[in-house]
């Protein structure tokens, strides 16, 4: 039975991340508090906005840049700037 978690990006009770993705603190908020399907759309996402940026991931500053997009879209409502892309309401 899959673990359930109260996405803080849908607003619902969905499945959760079946193990914590990404290390440290942030890492433990999105596995807490973010759904498989939040996750799949924030994946989406941050493949558009690596290669419309030509973000390199070898970079710490490159992903910082990810980290912080990553950030705002799943907690804080900020939608990933994408040139050219327009989000469906």
């Amino acid at each position: 039975m899959s673990r359930t978690v109260f996405c803080s990006f849908l607003k619902k009770e969905a499945p959760g991340l079946a193990f914590q993705l990404i290390p440290g603190e942030i890492g433990k908020r999105i596995f807490d508090n973010i759904s498989q399907e939040a996750w799949a759309e924030w994946q989406k996402k941050q493949t558009m906005y690596i290669n419309e940026k030509k973000l390199n991931l070898m970079k710490a500053e490159d992903r910082k840049l990810i980290e912080d997009a990553m950030v705002g879209y799943l907690f804080e409502n900020k939608e990933v700037e994408i040139e050219g892309y327009t989000a469906e309401k």
